[in-house]
Order: C-alpha cells, then sequence, then structure tokens
C-alpha cells in the first residue's frame, strides 16, 4: 500500500495544451483530461508517441471539459489499450462527442489533400485518428452530475463542480488518501454572457490551477461597442468579416451578440453565416442543457433564425464565391485548420476584408502569426500574403484572466499545501505565481512536461 500520491504532468506543463495529469494513489490510477498538443511542431509531434505511462493499468480517465486540448488525444489511448471509463458531465461528453468526430474528419480531410497535392513530407500522409477510432472511443464515456461525491475505489472519490468556460465545463475534486486535490481545468468568467459564474473551491490539500491568461487582464473596452465598430467599418468598406472561432460557447456567445446588435439597429443589415457544422451541432447541445447556461429557448430560436448555418462544402464554395459584404464565423480557433482556411484562402490578401480573432492563440498557430503582424501565412502547402485587416477582440475569451482567477482562490480556507501552476506559457505561468504570491503569500510550482511529484500522506 503506497504512503504517497504520485503526479504526473503529462501534457499542458509549460505550455497551454495537450492537459493530461495522471494519479496514483494505493492501487488506483486516475487520469484527469486526456488533451491533444497544438501549436509548435515539437508539441505536436508528442501526438503521435504512446505516452510515458502504461494505459493498461489506468483506472479511469477524468474529463474537466470537452475541448480538444482536454480530451483530444483519447482516441489514441483508446486504440494504444485503455479500455476503461471516461467520465464527465453530459454536456461535457455530448460536446467531446462532437469535437472528436470533427478532428477525426478534418485529419482524414487533411491527408486526403495533402496526398493529393503532394505537399506533404510523408508519403502517405496519414490522420493521426480516424472516424473509426472515434467510434471506438464513444462507448467508454459515461456520465456523472454535478455536486455529487463518487467512490472510484476505496483510495479516490471524486465530484464535478460548475466552471463556466463552456458548457459542461468543471473544475475537478478529489479525495485521495485522507488529501482534498482540486484540479481547476480552464475557469471561466464571473460575467460570462451566456454562462453562469464559475463555483470556487473551498479547500485543497493540492491544486493543480491553470495559468493561460496569468500574465494579463481582458481588455476593458466595452466587446458589444467595439464588435459594432469592427462590423461597421467592414461594412463600409465593402468587405467581408471572417471571424475564427472555436465552435464551443464562442461561436454561440458571437451569434447572441450579433442578434443583439441587429435587435438595437447598430449594425447593418447584412448576410451572417455560421460555417461550421460542429458549431451548429453544439446548437443543439445548449438546446438540450438548459439548466446550463442564462439563454432562453426563446432567445436561442430568434438568434439562429438571424444566421444562415452552412452544412455542406458546397454551401461554403457558393458563399466565397460572393465577394459582396457579409459575416462569417467559421472554425477553427486558431486557424489550425477547418472551413476558415478556405475563406483565409480566397480573402486574405484583400484589404477590405477584416479577419477578427476572438480567444487565445496558441504558440505555432497561424493564429498566434496573425496576432504578431505576420505578412504572410502558409496552408495547403503554399504561402498567402496577409493584406486583409487583423482585428482582435480578446475580451471574448472563455478564460478567466489574472484577476479573474485570483478571484477564483478567493473562497479558500487556507493555502494549498502544494499549488502548482499549468496550462500557460512560461511567462504567464510565471506571472500569475508571482501575483498569487504577492496577494496570498503562496508558493506556487511551475511544473514541466514529464515531472513526477511524490506527495507523502
Amino acid at each position: 500500500m503506497q504512503d504517497k500520491i504520485i503526479i504526473h504532468f503529462l501534457g499542458a506543463a509549460g505550455t497551454v495544451t495537450g492537459s493530461k495529469y495522471l494519479i496514483e494513489a494505493g492501487n488506483t490510477k486516475v487520469m484527469i483530461d486526456c488533451g491533444l498538443f497544438q501549436g509548435i511542431k515539437k508539441l505536436r509531434l508528442l501526438n503521435w508517441d504512446y505516452p510515458p505511462v502504461d494505459v493498461h493499468t489506468i483506472d479511469a480517465i477524468l474529463l474537466s471539459h470537452g475541448h480538444l486540448d482536454h480530451v483530444g488525444y483519447l482516441p489514441r489511448l483508446v486504440n494504444w489499450g485503455y479500455g476503461k471509463g471516461i467520465i464527465g458531465t453530459l454536456p461535457t461528453l455530448d460536446i467531446a462527442t462532437i469535437i472528436l468526430k470533427d478532428s477525426a474528419m478534418i485529419q482524414e480531410e487533411d491527408a486526403r489533400r495533402a496526398n493529393e497535392q503532394g505537399f506533404s513530407r510523408h508519403h502517405p500522409a496519414k490522420p493521426l485518428y480516424t472516424l473509426k477510432h472515434v467510434e471506438e472511443t464513444l462507448p467508454h464515456f459515461h456520465g456523472e452530475p454535478l455536486d455529487e461525491w463518487v467512490r472510484l475505489s476505496d483510495d479516490i472519490s471524486y465530484r464535478f463542480r460548475y466552471n463556466g468556460h463552456i458548457l459542461g465545463a468543471t473544475f475537478i475534486e478529489l479525495d485521495v488518501l485522507g488529501k482534498r486535490m482540486v484540479f481547476s481545468g480552464d475557469v471561466g468568467r464571473d460575467n460570462d454572457l451566456l454562462l453562469r459564474a464559475p463555483q470556487r473551491p473551498e479547500k485543497a490539500d493540492i491544486l493543480v490551477l491553470e495559468s493561460t491568461y496569468g500574465d494579463r487582464n481582458h481588455s476593458a473596452e466595452p466587446e458589444f461597442e467595439k464588435l459594432a465598430r469592427i462590423v461597421n467599418e467592414t461594412y463600409a468598406a465593402g468587405g467581408t468579416l471572417i471571424i475564427p472561432s472555436f465552435a464551443v460557447e464562442r461561436a454561440q456567445m458571437l451569434m447572441y451578440m450579433f442578434w443583439k446588435l441587429h435587435q438595437q439597429g447598430k449594425i447593418p443589415v447584412q448576410p451572417m453565416y455560421m460555417d461550421s457544422p460542429m458549431g451548429a451541432n453544439v446548437l443543439e447541445v445548449f438546446q438540450k442543457y438548459p439548466q446550463w447556461h442564462k439563454l432562453s429557448m426563446d432567445e436561442c430560436g430568434q438568434m439562429c433564425e438571424l444566421f444562415k448555418i452552412v452544412r455542406s462544402p458546397e454551401e461554403t464554395m457558393q458563399i466565397m464565391d460572393n465577394r459582396s459584404a457579409k459575416i462569417v464565423i467559421a472554425g477553427s480557433g486558431m486557424v489550425s485548420g477547418g472551413r476558415v482556411l478556405g475563406y483565409l484562402q480566397r480573402y486574405i490578401d484583400d484589404p477590405t476584408t477584416t479577419v477578427m480573432l476572438v480567444g487565445f492563440q496558441a504558440e505555432g498557430t497561424r493564429g498566434r502569426d496573425l496576432h504578431q503582424g505576420a505578412q504572410e501565412l502558409k496552408f495547403y502547402g503554399q504561402y498567402y500574403q496577409v493584406k486583409c485587416r487583423v482585428e482582435e477582440l480578446t475580451s471574448l475569451s472563455g478564460h478567466a484572466d489574472q484577476q479573474g482567477l485570483l478571484d477564483w482562490l478567493s473562497a479558500m480556507d487556507k493555502a494549498p499545501e502544494h499549488l502548482f501552476l499549468v496550462h500557460g506559457e512560461p511567462a504567464a505561468a510565471d506571472a500569475l505565481r508571482r501575483k498569487i504570491k504577492d496577494t496570498y503569500h503562496w508558493e506556487a510550482i511551475i511544473p514541466e512536461m514529464y515531472h513526477i511529484v511524490e506527495i507523502p500522506v
């Protein structure tokens, strides 16, 4: 019988993506999240590797929420031989299903295009996983409610608690060998337009906290006013507004904002498209779980009526060919793939076009390149000149900023014995470490990738 807790930091350590943490306690091993690495090539290559643990010995996987960087490695793990439960809230599992299927389709399509056009170094190019792998993963999904303790084994119990961020998102509390462990997942915002404020942990002997926006606070400029300004300026130039958007919650938030601005007569009437089959499916999840968000069913219906939901590639091509002013929301949010690349291929060299970034852009993504003022982007094996206007609406992020993270800690009854900062680039994590020290006088550690920590109990 172990007299210690062992934590393996298998992802989102020293970087934002690839969230994976393995907990060993007594005779039990549980993984928290199972995400895909995104961004720079060095990280993306890790998605092809067998993880540095024996997947057959893992007893359960707990999911904080359904984003790709928290669930996208699941088909790989199942393909390696994992065969037990994958547990989350019901909306998290529904969203994870949508995201995994969409991810597999994009990977299959990218591999097909690379083989047809010959721009891959690999012969043949292969997808990381396929729809078949996703279908083999889904039978392992198992839903649990909020706020109820569930006994996983004699060594570990857990419960999910509401965390904002996206539909279904939670932070995860574990009772492990007499210690309370808390994994923050991605912390949402108190003033989110669609979601309620996150709950806050009251106790944590061991806390693993995200630090995505640990070095900054969101813009104070009113988001509706800035969005209206961007829309009106683009329309006046006769251009197209292209919004690379995460399909979960961000796309729905944008639709809600455009609907409110349209109701108030603050933006001109023009065609609006939501060109993301995944985003359309997520709208159905919003309708399925009204208790998880602020929108009424009437509001959901009205904002959907304002947009043309694009279902087929043929519709996408027709929209691209029409050069008149319009608004297009399309995946993916970091411009790492998806239908938005087709729009950029047609419109990125047009000065009347506006590309608006609406969320965190990880290092090594095309979204980060645009954020940093890149003069050209490479996709589909070619370079394209960036002549369009690039705007940002960072206040739409679903992540708590530095002050939000500090506030999230405020209900704690005492300092954690061990505090680890993860899910952030090095500068962001270190800034949050210093701010926590100044505010609460707590010490924090920033673990590196594959760091293993042993905590006596």
